[in-house]
């Protein structure tokens, strides 16, 4: 008589998270980097002022979707086992811009490190303006005008 038997790729007494792989989409690096450096206080916006523009008026275009963009100002490398983060925000006028920066890149390294259990090897952060309490949003200013 012969046996026959089925091999299924199941290691029997292997820890249930050791059975696959997870793949972690730098987009979804991006959005976690961006949504902790929004928490951090004295942090205005992400971005550039061009592609805050550029993004308030996809903003207004129906069906561009809406709200604003969480990976904007946020690029990433990431690996299996390291993320490289680079941010450019905009701080609000009267804050230590060095202390802001830091507390950004504290709020960034852990929840990166938490939620997708990489390494964050480096997180560079470009300050590419300051929002004086006197300047209005240019869309804010636009909705008056019409």
């Amino acid at each position: 008589m012969t046996s026959m038997t089925e091999n299924t790729g199941v290691r029997h007494g292997a820890a249930p998270g050791s059975r696959g792989r997870t793949t972690i989409a730098d987009v979804v690096v991006e959005k976690i980097a961006g949504m902790a450096a929004r928490d951090v206080r004295g942090v205005y916006a992400l971005g550039s002022g061009f592609a805050r523009s550029m993004g308030a008026m996809r903003e207004r275009m129906p069906g561009a979707g809406s709200g604003k963009s969480a990976t904007r100002g946020v690029s990433v490398e990431v690996g299996e086992l390291q993320a490289a983060i680079d941010l450019e925000i905009v701080v609000e006028y009267g804050v230590s811009i060095t202390d802001v920066a830091g507390e950004v890149r504290e709020n960034v390294i852990s929840a990166v490190e938490r939620m997708a259990g990489r390494e964050v090897v480096e997180v560079n952060i470009v300050v590419s303006d300051v929002k004086l309490p006197a300047e209005e949003e240019e869309g804010e200013e636009r909705q008056r005008i019409q």
